[in-house]
């Protein structure tokens, strides 16, 4: 049954949102299958491959229950092409006036990217107080965010980029965490060699995760 959420309660969904690049279509359905079983209802298809959009398309009619987002969105064309698709939210690095304006224009899901104190500012001045933090390791992981928190304690983060299963812990303990992003649940070896049962297994253990 498709309910419409906010982006928080999409944030709040689960511990992980998988980030996952699709190049076969015919993966999509059982690629999100096997993480919905694993527990991770949230997932988010990147716009790098042709099959994108089909994937988004297919897991919508085909799995209901599941949250579907198109992440890297990079153009208000983009991000119209995904929410035909059927994309629930929409998530990009970074984040462009033209695209803020395209997102409340439309009033979508959106959760864009920041990676400094100046870019989350921005981003609050202009209504968006839930946001990605990319790329997370990068730009100074766990610490940059606690040292974000004080000022700027009304945001909170979905981090992404270099998300693994020996760190994903330390960021979903800090209070202006939601959720993470990462991808090593949906390796594309195991995509591509259609190896679902090990996909399922790694996101059972992503969704068991604390927060």
């Amino acid at each position: 049954m498709n309910v419409k959420r906010d982006i928080q309660q999409i944030m709040q969904l689960a511990p992980v949102i998988p980030v996952m690049v699709v190049d076969d279509p015919q993966h999509a359905v059982p690629l999100a299958r096997a993480l919905l079983r694993g527990g991770l209802p949230v997932l988010e298809i990147t716009l790098r491959t042709p099959a994108a959009l089909q994937a988004i398309g297919r897991i919508v009619e085909a799995l209901p229950d599941a949250v579907i987002g198109a992440g890297t969105v990079l153009t208000a064309a983009a991000m119209d092409s995904a929410l035909e698709a059927g994309a629930a939210f929409i998530v990009s690095p970074g984040a462009t006036p033209h695209l803020i304006d395209a997102a409340r224009e439309r009033q979508v899901n959106f959760l864009p990217g920041v990676a400094s104190p100046s870019e989350a500012m921005a981003l609050l001045e202009q209504g968006f107080s839930r946001l990605k933090f990319f790329p997370a390791q990068a730009a100074g992981g766990v610490a940059m965010l606690k040292s974000l928190h004080g000022p700027l304690p009304q945001l909170t983060f979905c981090p992404t980029g270099g998300i693994n299963p020996d760190n994903a812990a330390d960021y979903l303990a800090l209070p202006n965490v939601a959720c993470v992003g990462g991808s090593w649940m949906v390796a594309r070896e195991h995509v591509r060699g259609q190896n679902w049962g090990e996909i399922e297994s790694r996101a059972r253990a992503a969704a068991a995760l604390p927060r």
